[in-house]
């Protein structure tokens, strides 16, 4: 599914084996033209369930399907030649079982040629993790805060403030790093908590609101680009602002068209006098 070239694509492996040295570099992707622009840069690119509020203009993730996510995990792999490709479980996709999880991985990598999935979830899903990795899926984890369990949750909304919370959390960061997953990520989480998370664990974290001790740094690339404008989270660094370009040069056309400015003679096609 990705181009060709000479060079290797990063692997599940060599993310793990990063742990504790230069910080990994991720971002989400769910077309071919942001895979393209955003490979050269990043370690690892996922493809967030995230598609759904970002570009779908879902109120959450819980209404993205494995279809959905198999075309835009198709779409990434054919824009990357370097970054390692990690996928998104949707919800409802494994849930119910570590046979249906396994069932559901398959599919995408089979279907995408990524190099792994994540889901969701601590100590309720070690054994699904477990059952993927001794299977040959390399599995990203994901603990702290979980937007495919929002309803349940009641808000997006830092975690560890409380006793119970960070003892949760604790429990579900060493459980999912013993089960075999090559990184997890953190979300949401107080930053002192984090910080001890990472350090506690043997495998990467990859943190979104957590620590800047994390072993490396995820944002959606359409928060950090100005693109998706609905809200902004706390923990997201806009590196440009790209809505408000966009929605410029649509007016500048726009303009153009309606003063007959565009097309000029330069965009348009004349009759070419046939040679001799």
């Amino acid at each position: 599914m990705s181009k060709a070239s000479g060079q290797k694509r990063l692997t599940p492996s060599r993310i793990q084996s990063m742990k504790g040295s230069a910080p990994i570099v991720c971002l989400t992707a769910y077309t071919t033209p942001m895979a393209r622009a955003l490979d050269a840069h990043c370690d690892l690119l996922l493809v967030g369930d995230s598609v759904g509020m970002v570009l779908y203009g879902l109120p959450s993730t819980i209404s993205v399907t494995l279809d959905m996510m198999i075309a835009h995990g198709q779409a990434v792999m054919r824009g990357v030649t370097r970054a390692c490709v990690i996928v998104d479980l949707p919800f409802g996709s494994y849930q119910e079982s570590k046979e249906q999880a396994f069932r559901s991985a398959v599919r995408i990598m089979q279907e995408t040629g990524c190099d792994g999935v994540k889901l969701e979830g601590g100590e309720e899903m070690v054994e699904t993790i477990a059952f993927l990795t001794t299977r040959g899926v390399p599995v990203c984890g994901h603990i702290g805060l979980m937007p495919q369990q929002v309803h349940t949750a009641g808000s997006y909304r830092s975690l560890g403030h409380c006793e119970s919370e960070t003892a949760k959390i604790r429990r579900d960061a060493r459980a999912v790093g013993g089960s075999g997953a090559f990184a997890v990520v953190i979300e949401g989480m107080v930053e002192p908590l984090a910080r001890e998370v990472t350090a506690a664990v043997h495998v990467p974290t990859i943190g979104i609101g957590a620590s800047p001790a994390c072993d490396g740094q995820i944002l959606v690339a359409d928060d950090m680009l100005g693109m998706f404008t609905d809200f902004t989270p706390k923990f997201v660094k806009r590196y440009a602002g790209l809505a408000q370009a966009i929605e410029d040069a649509a007016s500048a056309y726009a303009d153009d068209v309606r003063n007959r400015r565009f097309p000029g003679k330069e965009h348009t096609f004349e009759i070419r006098t046939p040679p001799g």
